[in-house]
């Protein structure tokens, strides 16, 4: 346990040197829960690419701030770049760092602490083992982090100021060989997503500097498949991961209440070291 502590402190302090902006929160585990006292490290990057309807809402949101300079306009009066600016702060296409850290805590049962660009995702599950299958059943909680992201490229949407809260449910089956020499997994997960773009300070003020954010609330729901596989010799494996969700994104921006939905594949890799 003593070990997996010391993990997860590397983790956090690695978190804030791999700065990113994409939404994606890969798994990047297998399905076999680590053996008691065991801790892996993972270190990784992970892609967000939007589709169908929230990928267009997207682009013509960029297209209308690129030939109105007075974008997003009064409020009310663009739903169409309301709905682009859900899906920017919802979904943050783009590319992230993946660190994370899993310890064994026995019976079965482990634990991981993971930054994932502008979130970090606390979870724990249970597997169930069976010769050289597995099937595992999790939840986690993740929180968007304040001020870890950059601008967007909409107007208005200040993805600096961003912050929320969401949980998640995978449930994963899946194979290894003998030494752990390969894994594979898949499964199901699904999950939701509160998101604010609002000041936060920890004291009143009279004043307010500069030009507050435009105040954007969106909620977030999807679920999807997920696939991966590990390949590696004794304490060290690179893994491949790639999800899939249909996404569900509603909210209010500057004034308009309105709907995205589409697609979002998730694409990650990460290198694991064992101890």
């Amino acid at each position: 346990m003593k070990r997996g502590l010391t993990a997860l402190g590397a983790a956090l302090v690695l978190a804030p040197l791999c700065m990113g902006c994409a939404g994606g929160s890969p798994l990047l585990h297998s399905a076999r829960a680590l053996p008691t006292g065991d801790v892996r490290a993972s270190l990784g990057l992970s892609a967000n690419v939007a589709g169908g309807g929230l990928g267009t809402d997207l682009r013509r949101a960029k297209e209308i701030a690129a030939t109105n300079p007075n974008a997003p306009g009064p409020a009310g009066s663009s739903p169409d770049y309301a709905k682009g600016a859900l899906v920017a702060a919802a979904i943050s296409p783009g590319v992230a760092p993946f660190v994370s850290a899993r310890v064994g805590v026995g019976n079965r049962f482990d634990a991981a602490l993971s930054y994932t660009g502008r979130a970090v995702r606390v979870d724990a599950r249970r597997s169930f083992d069976s010769g050289h299958y597995s099937l595992s059943i999790g939840a986690g909680g993740t929180a968007a982090l304040y001020g870890r992201q950059s601008g967007s490229e909409l107007s208005g949407v200040d993805l600096g100021s961003l912050h929320g809260y969401g949980a998640d449910v995978p449930i994963l089956v899946g194979w290894q060989s003998t030494g752990a020499l390969y894994q594979v997994w898949t499964g199901l997960r699904g999950g939701f997503e509160h998101d604010n773009i609002s000041e936060v300070t920890s004291e009143p003020k009279s004043v307010t500097l500069g030009t507050p954010p435009l105040a954007l609330s969106v909620d977030r729901f999807y679920g999807g498949g997920v696939l991966g596989i590990a390949t590696g010799l004794r304490h060290i494996h690179v893994a491949l991961e790639v999800a899939a969700n249909y996404e569900n994104v509603s909210g209010s921006f500057n004034g308009s209440n309105v709907r995205s939905q589409g697609f979002s594949v998730i694409p990650a890799t990460a290198l694991w070291w064992t101890f």
